[in-house]
């Protein structure tokens, strides 16, 4: 048995919304995922701390980074937009892909943080899918290993009442305002989720680790808009 003593991590996990109506959208978020990684870059320390999986889901899902060290990562696949909208699909991805990332996390000696899944959508998820069962495993603590706390970031069309939802936390769920530039926002989303990445990457060396989880700016709180 290997000791976990090669420190600790949290693993982050981009889920972003790959159908065809993120079209407009999908080079902005692009971009905003390298900037991200460059930002990274900057900060080895905080990005030693951290595992980083890029996944784009529509009818099925693409993993196109897996728990990558962002340190020694080259560029990052691009996301493209294909098919519908399956929030079903890619909560049942993760209830398989979490308990698995952590298990081999941990077989490599680390100690491994609840993971944060930062789901990205422009849209709604396909009418008439029970996507809901799908969500409550996947947050159930007492059934999945490693049951991660999810911020949802909706733009465009997206509904309140679904972010709101999908979000683990009140806090957690935010909707992009009217009348903001579609692709600023996208910028602003990128820009608060590398800040919560070093933020949550520094704190894992203090006392007191947290998950760190910065508002976008253009953005308010899902909640808030009910």
């Amino acid at each position: 048995m290997i000791e976990s003593n090669r420190g600790h991590l949290l693993p982050v996990y981009v889920l972003a919304d790959e159908s065809g109506s993120m079209i407009n959208h999908i080079g902005d978020l692009n971009d905003g995922l390298r900037s991200l990684h460059q930002a990274l870059l900057g900060e080895p320390m905080a990005a030693a701390k951290v595992r980083f999986s890029v996944l784009g889901f529509s009818d099925d899902v693409i993993e196109r980074v897996h728990l990558v060290d962002l340190r020694g990562a080259g560029e990052f696949p691009l996301l493209t937009t294909r098919g519908m909208t399956s929030y079903a699909t890619a909560f049942e991805d993760l209830i398989t892909r979490i308990p698995a990332d952590i298990q081999g996390l941990k077989a490599e000696g680390y100690q491994v943080h609840r993971p944060a899944v930062f789901l990205f959508s422009d849209g709604l998820p396909n009418r008439g899918e029970d996507w809901r069962s799908a969500h409550r495993r996947l947050t159930d603590r007492q059934s999945t290993l490693g049951a991660p706390n999810i911020i949802a970031v909706g733009i465009v069309d997206a509904d309140p009442h679904i972010i709101n939802e999908v979000a683990t936390q009140p806090e957690f769920g935010f909707i992009v305002n009217k009348g903001v530039d579609v692709g600023d926002a996208i910028a602003k989303f990128c820009t608060a989720l590398t800040r919560s990445v070093i933020a949550s990457g520094r704190s894992l060396g203090s006392a007191s680790p947290q998950l760190t989880v910065d508002k976008p700016e253009g953005f308010t709180v899902a909640i808030d808009v009910i």
